[in-house]
């Protein structure tokens, strides 16, 4: 492993006799997660045993059961695989900030191990637990191909500015993972029994977002996903990526989003898979370059999820245009429950509200035609980032939060033609979306008509 991915947040007196011990958050898989591998290396090296650690939250920024059951049930196999080769699983309930310390103090531990997220609540947290703490704390960056300290020292202006950094740096980081091994120090004290199947039961989350069962939460469904998706899609995946009915995605955006396989694990595969070409390039893109350029921005910007965070051209022009007309104003329950005038907009809507999960093309045009309904910017990017939290299995993610900066606030862009509300942020419309695909298909395999 590349010594670039390790951020060591806080020396310490590193004399306890404990284990060390692994924060699992982000990166919650056993196999390709360079976090758990450097926590097993220096477990290693001090002879001790390693124990992984996982802080159920009581509540995350709206998440609900459909998340949190997705996510448990990944967890649940996290917990199984750790155990074949003599690693504990131990499963926290409460703040991170209180219960990680707790469990640090309770078992003595020598050193403690994170995995990297932008988001200013999982950083806030991180210097909840270091305020607490006296051992050493490592941050290891197990979610980006190339790390996002190194990618970039600084917020980028687009793919166009980042792209060549993580281009330059990608044959180096781009390595295999070295294969998985049973820890022979083992934890000897007792671990408490998880019963996965009532946790879920008695979770007090909002129940009326269900789960799906089109998807199979799990690192393994995520490999078999993964590699269903380079048999059958990635050949086509350029010519047929930007329409929703030719169900040219990967699906892997859940899995990615909760760390059950490594954006590195599918780069590589994908990039072993042939002879390479514009679909791969297309792909690659999407994986590697966004995924980064969303984890900058969330990282460097601490108003990613607010209109400060716009551009100031984008920020200047939508003051401007603050007093428009608005041809339809739709309060957040409209929204929520699709009834605006667009038969389009509701079918995107209700697709996500159903699979818990929105085609990426339509997901602009989604966030777009928000803007253009709401009172104002600031509404409108509440209402964007509430509704996506509540129904997208990947909710609460950089990608998500940089995609709607994009669409309502011109984030990654550039300022086009100036029209009424949206200034010179950039306009999409019905029209433009039926030279792509065919609407009507869209709509009638969503909407039901």
């Amino acid at each position: 492993m590349r010594p670039e991915r390790i951020t060591q947040l806080q020396p310490g007196d590193s004399g306890g006799k404990g284990p060390v011990i692994y924060w699992m958050s982000r990166d919650q898989r056993t196999s390709d997660n360079w976090a758990l591998i450097h926590a097993q290396n220096l477990a290693l090296d001090r002879k001790r045993p390693l124990v992984v650690a996982f802080c159920l939250a009581p509540s995350f920024l709206g998440a609900a059961i459909r998340q949190y059951g997705f996510m448990l049930r990944g967890l649940k196999e996290v917990q199984k695989d750790l155990e074949t080769r003599g690693i504990p699983f131990i499963l926290l309930a409460g703040e991170p900030g209180r219960e990680v310390p707790r469990l640090m103090e309770e078992t003595k531990a020598c050193h403690l191990v994170s995995d990297f997220d932008p988001l200013r609540v999982k950083r806030q947290w991180k210097e909840e637990v270091g305020r607490e703490v006296s051992v050493p704390f490592t941050e290891v960056d197990a979610h980006n191909v190339v790390p996002c300290r190194l990618a970039s020292e600084k917020q980028e202006y687009g793919a166009y500015t980042i792209r060549p950094k993580i281009n330059r740096l990608l044959p180096e980081f781009l390595e295999t993972f070295p294969r998985r091994r049973r820890h022979p120090f083992p934890w000897t004290k007792r671990v408490p029994r998880i019963d996965w199947d009532g946790l879920i039961s008695t979770l007090r989350v909002d129940r009326r977002v269900p789960e799906v069962s089109w998807i199979t939460p799990g690192e393994r469904a995520a490999k078999r996903v993964m590699k269903g998706f380079i048999g059958r899609k990635l050949a086509g995946y350029s010519e047929t990526s930007n329409d929703p009915n030719a169900g040219s995605q990967s699906d892997l955006s859940p899995y990615l989003h909760f760390g059950q396989i490594s954006a590195q694990r599918v780069a590589l595969e994908v990039v072993g898979s042939g002879p390479g070409g514009e679909s791969v390039d297309d792909f690659l893109e999407e994986l590697v370059v966004r995924r980064e350029l969303a984890d900058n921005f969330c990282f460097y910007n601490p108003s990613y999820d607010r209109f400060e965070g716009f551009p100031r051209w984008a920020a200047e022009t939508l003051d401007h245009h603050r007093g428009d007309e608005r041809p339809y104003i739709y309060s957040r329950e409209d929204f929520d429950q699709a009834r605006t005038h667009d038969r389009l907009w509701n079918a995107a809507q209700m697709e996500m509200v159903a699979r818990g999960k929105m085609h990426g093309y339509m997901r602009m045009y989604w966030a777009k035609k928000i803007l253009e309904w709401s009172p104002s910017p600031e509404e409108a990017i509440e209402t964007a980032i509430a509704l996506n939290d509540r129904y997208e299995l990947d909710g609460r993610d950089p990608n998500g939060y940089t995609g709607i900066a994009w669409s309502i606030g011109g984030v990654h862009d550039r300022a086009w033609g100036e029209r009424p509300i949206f200034g010179k942020v950039r306009y999409m419309s019905e029209k433009g979306a039926r030279t792509k695909f065919d609407v009507e298909e869209y709509i009638k395999g969503n909407l039901g008509e």
